[in-house]
């Protein structure tokens, strides 16, 4: 239908799949409605290795596995409002007739983000535009994991049940859409679990899951882990598998998204990781690279009787909130206690990283994402607010860059918006080459930490300067992300792992602080931030490896665990709720 009647279509297609959803739910057969029962609690209470041990001995059946993560899913999307496919009954309980139950991930429900493609369900990424079109197969990530077709030896045994939220364009840290509705953290429901696989967070965070699949442009699985209390691996490009999924920008390489795992607990993302490498997804992808499964680096790391941490305090554009300060000096002190070398680093300039990673991801004038919308669909107010800037005619755009840089004095904020537009071919080119010299300095300069301290064995900084942002907030706080964006640039493997939460009195906003004074980026951050407010959120910390460099960062990850389990700190989840 043309424009302006396809309005009608786009709000018949949001009723259309929300009762879908609801009936879904509502006809799941009798066990998925209950309480939280004792046998339930068994299976939730272990880790998903254990899980798997006890399906290849015959101990649990992985439709009692099913049912019992399948319950608390159905729980935390009462909560949170974080699914969108249902898959579980009959599509998953059906799908259990054919797994491999020998294999690594043997009976695990495993969550995905919509993006990814399942056969038989459609792939709709917030569009309504994309619905009523099912997929009429499993996609490659998909396939990996259960592979009732190709029968092939590598498959995994695992059940794909549902599919989580994201926000409509996938350009936000908060999860939102008309044709699904917003998502909330389980914390705070004031506030956002993340974004764009802020689903998933919701999700593992309430107990619902112990394992997931998300995908990550500029911190789309970290920032989630770091407002909702998860752990997230962001893989350099080529370890996880990137086929058989949908995105709203396709063909944008400028900046490269990557699948990635994210987990309700530590353990299990290091065997998550483990087990996806080890099933040859190469094999499948051929945009993965032939790494094995490392176990060398991975025990040596492990076993090394002090790690040189390097720790970013500031990416110099946006300096932490307290809270956020608090949980990387808390590390950072945790670490130097516990006989590791914490030094603080300034590595090449993370300020232009950002300029050109903004002007890279949105090359194109947003035109791509914005491609789907119907008529008075509505976009995320962060992505509203990039293709406004995208959009304005070019000397409007340039007297709003001399205003803000010479009137207002925010060389940054100016210099940012200005590079959000159309870019011409000839102009991409340049910022491509920019980026590779960028990579080439970055490079140099963790070889020359090297040469004058030892090995760098890996960066400590915050996943975001705010803990979770309220509804809304990223109209404002659009591009506060430096700290993750900087890493898909680079393209260097980081994890996050909660460590503290947001305490009223410790992290309030000195008297000092004039946000007004701020630049553009910081300010909008520091509007959303209110300690009192946000008393109780999760607040985590990054760990940075070079790239490919996924069984180093996940050790080091271990190693913090430690180091603050030692002190007494350690950081306690969202217990399940009956």
């Amino acid at each position: 239908m043309i424009t302006p009647f396809d309005y009608f279509e786009h709000r018949r297609a949001c009723k259309q799949k929300q009762l879908e959803r609801s009936n879904r739910i509502a006809n799941l057969p009798p066990e998925y409605h209950g309480p939280v029962s004792s046998s339930d609690r068994q299976i939730l209470a272990k880790s998903v290795e254990e899980l798997v041990q006890d399906v290849h001995k015959e101990v649990v059946k992985p439709i009692d596995i099913l049912r019992s993560y399948g319950k608390l899913a159905i729980k935390a999307h009462a909560r949170t409002n974080c699914l969108t496919e249902v898959m579980i009954h009959p599509g998953a309980e059906g799908w259990i007739q054919d797994i491999n139950l020998k294999g690594p991930l043997a009976g695990i429900p495993v969550s995905l983000k919509d993006t990814i493609v399942v056969g038989g369900f459609d792939t709709s990424v917030g569009y309504s535009r994309y619905t009523g079109e099912p997929s009429p197969q499993d996609g490659t990530m998909v396939r990996i994991l259960k592979d009732t077709v190709l029968r092939r030896v590598y498959n995994a045994g695992a059940i794909p049940y549902v599919k989580t939220n994201c926000p409509i364009t996938l350009l936000s840290f908060e999860s939102t859409n008309d044709l699904w509705g917003r998502t909330t953290n389980p914390h705070n429901t004031n506030y956002s679990p993340g974004g764009s696989t802020g689903g998933e967070s919701a999700l593992l965070a309430y107990g619902g899951g112990r394992i997931g699949v998300g995908s990550d442009v500029a911190g789309s699985v970290r920032v989630p882990a770091h407002f909702a209390g998860i752990y997230s691996l962001r893989c350099s490009t080529g370890r996880w598998p990137k086929t058989g999924t949908i995105t709203s920008m396709a063909g944008q390489e400028g900046i490269p998204s990557v699948f990635s795992p994210m987990t309700r607990t530590l353990p299990d993302l290091v065997y998550f990781t483990k087990s996806m490498v080890g099933m040859k997804p190469w094999e499948y992808d051929h945009t993965v690279h032939p790494i094995p499964w490392r176990a060398d680096i991975y025990d040596s790391t492990k076993a090394q009787k002090k790690l040189r941490v390097g720790v970013m305090e500031t990416d110099g554009v946006v300096p932490p909130t307290p809270a956020c300060a608090r949980a990387l000096s808390s590390v950072s002190a945790a670490l130097s206690t516990a006989g590791h070398t914490v030094t603080t680093v300034h590595p090449p300039s993370p300020t232009q990283a950002l300029l050109l990673a903004s002007s890279l991801l949105n090359s194109d004038g947003c035109h791509t994402f914005l491609a789907p919308f119907r008529t008075l669909e509505r976009s995320d107010a962060g992505a509203a607010q990039l293709s406004f800037y995208a959009a304005l005619p070019r000397p409007i755009r340039y007297l709003h860059y001399l205003w803000t840089k010479y009137i207002r004095r925010d060389a940054l904020w100016a210099d940012l918006l200005y590079g959000i537009r159309e870019h011409s071919t000839p102009e991409q080119w340049a910022m491509v080459a920019r980026r590779e010299a960028y990579k080439a300095e970055w490079h140099a300069w963790w070889q020359q930490q090297q040469q004058q301290e030892g090995e760098l064995d890996v960066i400590l900084t915050v996943p975001n300067a705010t803990p979770a942002v309220p509804h809304g907030g990223m109209k404002d706080a659009v591009a506060s992300c430096g700290y993750t964006f900087l890493f898909n640039l680079l393209d260097y493997t980081a994890g996050v792992l909660p460590v503290t939460h947001v305490d009223a009195k410790l992290d309030a906003l000195p008297a000092s602080c004039d946000v007004a004074a701020m630049n553009g980026v910081a300010r909008g951050a520091y509007q959303q931030y209110d300690a009192d407010k946000m008393h109780g959120l999760p607040v985590g910390v990054q760990v940075v490896g070079r790239r490919l460099q996924e069984e180093k960062v996940l050790a080091v990850m271990e190693r913090v665990v430690e180091v603050m389990e030692k002190e007494g700190k350690g950081y306690g989840l969202l217990e399940v709720e009956d």
